[in-house]
């Protein structure tokens, strides 16, 4: 599907306007969205509007790391949207020239029709639509950003929860959810940082460097995406803190563990011995007739384990 809107020089925007009159006067400027093109209409990125075929190529061999092209008098973006469910990422290309505006992507993006409402209910904002395409470019990036924040608020309320209740659950259950946030928190950064480093070049670009106000906007986006940055960062160490403690704890439990069996088998090991010896089948032993052997020998080995369990105990060995 291909949608159309304009941006007049009197500052109203007009709809759904024919693909031939992409270079009509009247309009300052004009967007064009691709939303889930067929092959035929994305054919048209090249048999009218004219893109670099290269650009064409990045736009339909998904999926491609976010990045800054330019061709002529057009600049390509290729940034990224995030499903919250899975944390997928999408991809949404733009093209952006003096006066035009081309977004295309594969997948609905309701970043990219919330931006389109935005252009349509604001269009007596004169000041807004002066700054031409790169008006509506920021829309769409900054709603795409803005969609990052839940998925990285959600995995710090899961950290906080997870920390509350630590004592509650095994270690191997914590240590599970743990390497699973870790996981979740490396698939947002393999998404953010790109982005990031998109947006640094784009305000450090000499193309746009004229532009102050749209640099302005653009840096607003490159701080929302250095704070989520810095926030995944410190989840990412607060895990790794979590997994360690997890482990020591754990490592803290088996040595405990394998005190008290260790105990279990050395007082043992001389009741065992005793018990091996007065188990041999040999008829001239000591004590082998005696009317009280079996308890003495009993009483003996009872005895024995007490003494060593004490003597265990003085040394700290239960501590």
């Amino acid at each position: 599907m291909i949608r159309t809107l304009g941006i007049t020089l009197d500052h109203k925007v007009e709809s759904d306007i024919p693909l031939d009159q992409l270079d009509d006067p009247r309009y300052s400027w004009i967007w064009a969205d691709f939303a889930k093109p067929t092959d035929e209409e994305a054919d048209l990125l090249g048999s009218v509007f004219h893109f670099h075929p290269l650009a064409i190529e990045d736009c339909l061999h998904v999926l491609q790391r976010p990045k800054l092209d330019f061709y002529d008098e057009v600049q390509f973006l290729v940034v990224h949207a995030l499903e919250a469910d899975t944390l997928n990422t999408s991809e949404v290309d733009l093209f952006i020239g003096q006066r035009l505006l081309v977004t295309f992507h594969h997948h609905p993006q309701p970043e990219v029709d919330d931006a389109w409402r935005q252009v349509l209910e604001r269009a007596h904002d004169r000041k807004i639509w002066a700054r031409g395409p790169y008006a509506a470019a920021y829309m769409v990036i900054d709603n795409l950003v803005d969609q990052y924040f839940p998925s990285v608020y959600k995995i710090e309320d899961e950290l906080d929860e997870l920390e509350s209740r630590g004592s509650e659950e095994s270690v191997e259950e914590l240590l599970e959810q743990v390497f699973d946030l870790r996981s979740r928190l490396l698939k947002l950064r393999r998404t953010i940082v790109p982005m990031r480093d998109l947006m640094y070049r784009v305000l450090n670009s000499t193309h746009i460097q004229g532009e102050k106000e749209p640099r302005a906007y653009f840096a607003d986006i490159y701080d929302h995406l250095l704070k989520l940055t810095d926030m995944i960062e410190a989840d990412r160490e607060m895990t790794a803190d979590l997994r360690d403690s997890y482990i020591s704890l754990n490592s803290n439990r088996m040595n405990g563990i394998m005190k008290t069996l260790t105990v279990i088998t050395t007082v043992f090991m001389p009741l065992t011995l005793i018990a091996g010896i007065y188990g041999m089948n040999f008829d001239r032993m000591p004590e082998l007739h005696w009317e009280y052997g079996y308890f003495a020998v009993l009483g003996l080995m009872v005895l024995l384990a007490l003494w060593m369990i004490l003597w265990f105990n003085r040394r700290g060995w239960f501590k």
